[in-house]
């Protein structure tokens, strides 16, 4: 195959070694390159949700990669997703939403959806994606969206425990409920992993490895 540069704007810097571990596996030909802004998560928090200058900034970053070489972009955030559909008419390589891949495997599949985040203004997006997809598909879906309250103070301070403990609780109970649980968060692949055979009832879906699975199919075109 031959060598294509992907670019991945990432939020927080905890998920460069991710994405690039599951590059490597799935896109050995891939070259890399990682944009860490974490100033955008902080401003989408301070503000509760997206902004212009929010959109702004993620665009000048996409514009960045693409005349640097980078053949596709990759946003790893669900809370600047939404940025998406503003901005990929501002680069002509493809633009992708981290949620997009897994959303896509759920929506069509499974009438009764959960969703799961730490942070409310991951949750908005990636539950509005959900509807979208179905919607798009005229697909009857029912969507059960629940925020780990406390769980992102916890993560803030340090208290990584308190933070698993919490999501871990607030998994278990969701998966009782619906036929399909999305982690809204890539952070939070590592809790899903933990569970044991039996605690998983229904299928528990992350977005990394879906995102990077279609990474790979769009370089190899």
């Amino acid at each position: 195959m031959k060598e294509k540069r992907i670019c991945f704007i990432h939020t927080v810097n905890g998920l460069v070694d991710m994405f690039t571990t599951l590059s490597r596996e799935l896109i050995p030909g891939g070259k890399l390159c990682h944009i860490v802004d974490e100033t955008l998560i902080q401003r989408v928090l301070a503000a509760g949700g997206l902004t212009p200058a929010i959109h702004r900034r993620v665009a000048e970053h996409a514009a960045a990669a693409e005349q640097n070489g980078a053949a596709v972009i990759q946003l790893t955030c669900s809370s600047i997703s939404p940025c998406v559909d503003t901005i990929r008419q501002m680069v002509s390589v493809p633009l992708l939403k981290v949620d997009e891949a897994m959303v896509d495997m759920a929506v069509g599949k499974y009438r009764k959806v959960g969703i799961i985040a730490t942070a409310p203004t991951t949750l908005k997006p990636s539950t509005d994606l959900v509807f979208q997809k179905a919607g798009a598909r005229q697909d009857p879906i029912e969507v059960e969206s629940v925020l780990c309250e406390g769980a992102f103070d916890a993560f803030l301070a340090g208290r990584v425990d308190e933070h698993d403990k919490i999501v871990r609780g607030r998994l278990l109970d969701l998966m009782g409920k619906v036929e399909v649980v999305l982690l809204a968060q890539a952070s939070m692949k590592r809790i899903a992993d933990a569970l044991e055979e039996k605690e998983r009832t229904v299928p528990v879906l992350s977005s990394p490895r879906p995102a990077v699975e279609r990474l790979a199919r769009i370089v190899s075109s």
